[in-house]
């Protein structure tokens, strides 16, 4: 069974997995674990109450399909991290979009001209979380509305200067902090944020992952991805183009080449694959050259055997 989820922040290569879980984007680890936990215990069929075969069958597929992969995925640090970077970057894309970007729902556009952004998003998505898995045929939907406020809220504050996003603060933590005086923030040189290289990066080791195991397709995923981050990477085009040779796409492997050596013309993967390109276009050339040789010569042996020109008319009368 497959889902049609394309609300919000879910597109062909991108996962909300947020959303999914029903839990905040800037939620911690122990947040994710407390809400997974739950939701596991209403799908599973050991400690759930669902009553009806359709209902258990769909309890299965969303918890083996969405549920667990997504906590699988945000409960390893280095996945978590990267995700937080990714978010971040799709908040500022669509803040620079907005104008562009068309709501579905009527939270999501009251959330986009609330004053209260964290505390308008809290609220809007915990009455969301409470039928999320409820009204099982509903779930997917109910998960793009939650992807909706998730894409909204990273829109709204992509501009604040608020760090991580896990570590954003509550709409109870602002309360606390209005009702007693600022206190000096304590003087402590902030972290550096990771570079877009370093996604890139990433990007690239998953894709060399992908590539061991063969999954062609999320390898080529995975370097999209880097490439809409930095256009320019040679490395990312050449390993795209060592890719495509290997599904027999020789046309897309031919452009990615020639990219990453206008970007940097001492790219040795890109040169390699334009030589095996090359070779591989000459082998062709040479062997149809040779079939059709063989070719003609058979027919010129058939003609002959037939009395030459006149053969092919039957021969001369008598």
């Amino acid at each position: 069974m497959s889902f049609n989820i394309d609300k919000g922040l879910f597109t062909s290569d991108f996962i909300d997995h947020h959303a999914v879980l029903g839990v905040p984007v800037d939620a911690d680890m122990k947040g994710i674990r407390k809400q997974y936990l739950k939701i596991a215990r209403r799908l599973h069929p050991d400690s759930s109450d669902i009553k009806t075969d359709s209902d258990r069958r769909l309890a299965g597929e969303y918890l083996s399909k969405l549920v667990n992969p997504a906590y699988e995925y945000l409960s390893q640090e280095k996945n978590f991290s990267e995700h937080q970077i990714i978010l971040k970057l799709k908040g500022q894309q669509a803040q620079r979009q907005q104008e562009t970007i068309v709501l579905s729902t009527d939270r999501a556009r009251q959330l986009a001209a609330a004053s209260n952004t964290n505390g308008d998003y809290q609220a809007a998505l915990k009455e969301l979380v409470e039928q999320q898995y409820q009204a099982l045929e509903q779930t997917p939907e109910v998960i793009g509305r939650i992807s909706e406020l998730n894409l909204v809220y990273l829109m709204r504050t992509a501009g604040q200067d608020n760090g991580a996003l896990r570590t954003a603060a509550r709409p109870d933590e602002q309360s606390s902090l209005s009702s007693t005086p600022a206190a000096k923030p304590a003087s402590r040189p902030a972290a550096p944020p990771p570079t877009k290289d370093s996604l890139v990066d990433s990007f690239i080791r998953r894709a060399e992952e992908f590539e061991k195991q063969q999954n062609y397709a999320k390898a080529i995923l995975e370097l999209r991805e880097a490439l809409k981050l930095n256009p320019k990477n040679s490395n990312c085009h050449s390993r795209m183009g060592m890719i495509y040779i290997k599904t027999k796409q020789a046309k897309m492997a031919r452009i990615h080449f020639d990219k990453a050596l206008e970007i940097n013309p001492n790219d040795e993967i890109a040169g390699a694959g334009r030589r095996m390109l090359e070779q591989s276009g000459n082998a062709s050339q040479a062997t149809g050259a040779k079939s059709t040789g063989s070719k003609r010569a058979a027919s010129d042996k058939d003609t002959s055997s037939k009395g030459g020109l006149f053969g092919l008319f039957g021969g001369r009368k008598k």
